[in-house]
């Protein structure tokens, strides 16, 4: 059990900080953020949509309040990352890495907040084996 929450706990601090400091460069760089956008072929309004939906992923998951809600998170962070890996390589810049791990952290942390808090049903509780 100590290792699940090791391995839980290192996986979604890498999943969170990468997405959390991706919104921050969306807010706070917007040229580099639009630059890329473009490059990528993505439409600039979405940045900031983006960049709050990241935020609050990341607040989503770390509180728990709603399991409802942390589990449509970590389906958004791993449709952004599944559709940022194929744009960086369709346009072969170079920039994939950072959405190959953010897949890795993705599915790491989600197998291991089910292991480590349970599997949820529908009225978020505990499916006992």
């Amino acid at each position: 059990m100590k290792t699940t929450r090791i391995i839980y706990w290192i996986t979604t601090g890498l999943l969170c900080a990468l997405f959390f400091m991706g919104a921050m460069m969306y807010i706070f760089n917007y040229p580099r953020a639009e630059s890329f956008f473009i490059n990528l072929g993505f439409p600039t309004w979405i940045i900031y949509p983006l960049a709050t939906l990241k935020i609050l992923g990341v607040l989503t998951i770390l509180t728990r309040k709603s399991i409802f809600l942390k589990e449509m998170a970590y389906a958004g962070f791993l449709f952004d990352a599944i559709l940022a890996l194929f744009a960086h390589i369709i346009v072969i810049d170079g920039e994939h890495m950072p959405a190959v791990f953010a897949i890795i952290f993705t599915i790491l942390s989600w197998v291991y907040d089910r292991k480590y808090f349970g599997a949820y049903t529908q009225n978020s509780k505990p499916i006992s084996n």
